[in-house]
């Protein structure tokens, strides 16, 4: 009775979705799989098999715990939203929601402010404890290795403090039922139990072995490292590794992609990993520098050059002599700087302005743009010759749209360079948001997902997950018909008490025509994405072409 009255409580049923059409189930935000409880007992019993028994425990419970974090996460959402104590219960309900054991907290000592858990959790029906009967049969051990691992993951992220539970009854050692008890990890004391919550050192010897017999195979040998570039799609394999090849050559590079793609991180790849990395690398933005200062900049300025150049001083390139200099946006450079630029490339020597004096300097150009070169030579705006000259080598980097799988691992690696530049911890980005990230269009490309990322760690709370609210802090989407529509597709609660429903019931009301305008809406915000508008309006996308179709809408 009670599980069912937190279950309607919390409208916990209301949160699973089943997006059949794209293959997803979702609880909140987090991505769910539906699997067969043999083929996962065949994996448990490879795990025991393969690494030995006290290994394959270890995993399990590492393995409990991260899961049990994650189903914390949506209870810590929950708090304030009903008694304390019922939101804490949520725990063992998810568990049982998803299918993995009935459990009950029988006896509970807890002190919320502390952050302290003393207790007693009965379980029916394991599937762990019945699947390890199945392979081993009744044996002198527990065996709810990755449940009691949940439960301690649950219970740690929720009083934000480490809880250790411990199975001390299991059906599969041959008792009644499945108990196990909980406490925090100091008043265990040294039980070395504890140290199946760390990776096993262990492991090491495994992993020296595994890359001794690839070699011994005729593994070929692993690629060059991408150093502070992320990525393993392929266009952006195909980008890197044409670059990589031209890292120890002293040819001038021409990186040519849309604003945003990282031009200035290969660049600077490029420097790192060529002979000349101990040098200095200068990076020059040509269209941020007005155009009668450019040439200033670049080839530097004698004293009393012109009115207000009141002492010498050497140009970018100059100052990057013995290393690299990246000319970024080098479409955007005056003809007049152009004739220079290709001269400094032909010759290796610079002249400032105002002096007579030639200085001879050993620089690596790389050029990049955004500008189709090959159109701004036809319409005259660019010299052939200097284009000639500069792409001698050129390397298209893809726009982010293109190699939508290094997404999430572009997201993991900013998250973690921001979270320690704002001093905070994360357990990392949802499933959901990351699926909300990989359906954007990026137009701003890889600047545009830091900036988002950034902006999900400030607002984020520390020590939780970074959601799509936090990425897309600027409320639920508007313009579906005049009804607010969140990002789950839920229609806000705020519209209905405003009473926008009852401001729509006026004499004349047409039901049929509201509903062909609200899908119609959705649509056209998805951009005829129908998966994507059905996920909006909360839908099957079969039910949204069936309306559609049946209201004529195209």
């Amino acid at each position: 009775m009670l599980r069912k009255r937190l279950i309607e409580q919390f409208n916990l049923r209301s949160r699973l979705k089943f997006d059949v059409e794209d293959g997803r189930i979702w609880l909140d935000e987090n991505r769910m799989l539906l699997v067969h409880a043999k083929a996962l007992a065949a994996v448990r019993h490879e795990l025991f098999e393969t690494l030995g028994p006290r290994r394959a425990q270890g995993v399990l419970m590492r393995m409990g715990f991260a899961t049990g974090r994650q189903d914390a996460d949506l209870a810590t959402k929950l708090v304030g939203a009903g008694d304390d104590y019922d939101v804490f219960n949520i725990g063992p309900v998810l568990h049982g929601f998803e299918g993995v054991v009935k459990s009950e907290i029988t006896e509970a000592e807890i002190d919320w402010e502390k952050g302290s858990f003393f207790g007693t959790v009965e379980m029916e029906g394991s599937w762990e404890a019945e699947c390890h009967i199945e392979h081993y049969g009744v044996g002198g051990e527990c065996a709810c290795w990755s449940i009691f691992g949940h439960a301690s993951g649950y219970v740690s992220q929720f009083f934000r403090r480490f809880i250790v539970f411990r199975e001390v009854k299991c059906v599969a050692r041959g008792d009644d039922r499945c108990v196990m008890v909980a406490r925090p990890a100091e008043a265990w004391g040294d039980d070395p139990f504890l140290d199946n919550f760390k990776s096993a050192e262990g492991d090491a010897p495994f992993r020296e072995l595994e890359a001794e017999l690839s070699s011994l195979r005729g593994r070929p040998p692993s690629r060059q490292p991408p150093g502070r570039l992320v990525g393993a799609s392929p266009g952006f394999r195909a980008a890197f590794d044409r670059m990589a090849k031209a890292a120890n050559t002293p040819v001038t590079v021409l990186l040519l992609g849309e604003t945003g793609v990282g031009k200035e991180m290969f660049a600077r790849w490029l420097h790192d990993n060529s002979p000349r990395a101990g040098g200095p690398f200068i990076a020059v933005n040509c269209g941020a520098i007005p155009t009668d200062l450019i040439e200033s900049e670049l080839f530097g300025v004698q004293r009393g050059a012109y009115t207000g150049a009141q002492q010498s001083r050497p140009g970018r390139f100059e100052r990057a002599d013995g290393g690299t200099l990246l000319l970024d946006e080098v479409g955007d450079l005056s003809l007049a700087a152009q004739v220079k630029l290709l001269r400094v490339l032909q010759t290796g020597e610079v002249e400032r302005l105002g002096d007579d004096r030639l200085r001879k300097v050993k620089v690596r150009v790389i050029g990049a743009t955004n500008v189709d070169l090959k159109q701004a030579v036809a319409a005259g705006r660019f010299r052939a010759d200097l284009y000639y000259r500069l792409a001698t080598y050129p390397v298209e980097i893809p726009p982010l749209r293109e190699r939508k799988s290094d997404i999430p691992l572009l997201a993991v690696a900013m998250l973690e360079r921001l979270s320690t530049l704002y001093g905070k911890t994360f357990l990392g980005i949802s499933d959901w948001a990351l699926q909300v990230l990989q359906d954007h269009d990026w137009p701003g490309n890889v600047r545009e997902l830091e900036n988002l990322v950034e902006r999900g760690v400030i607002l984020a709370p520390d020590g939780g997950w970074i959601e799509a609210e936090h990425l897309f802090p600027d409320g639920p989407l508007q313009g579906m018909g005049g009804v607010a529509v969140d990002l789950h597709g839920h229609v806000g609660e705020a519209a209905a008490d405003e009473g926008i429903y009852a401001d729509l019931l006026t004499e004349g009301f047409d039901l049929q025509a509201h509903e062909h305008r609200l899908l119609r809406l959705a649509a056209e915000r998805a951009r005829g994405n129908l998966t994507q508008a059905a996920r909006i309006l909360g839908i099957t996308r079969r039910q949204l072409a069936y309306r559609l179709k049946r209201g004529g809408v195209d």
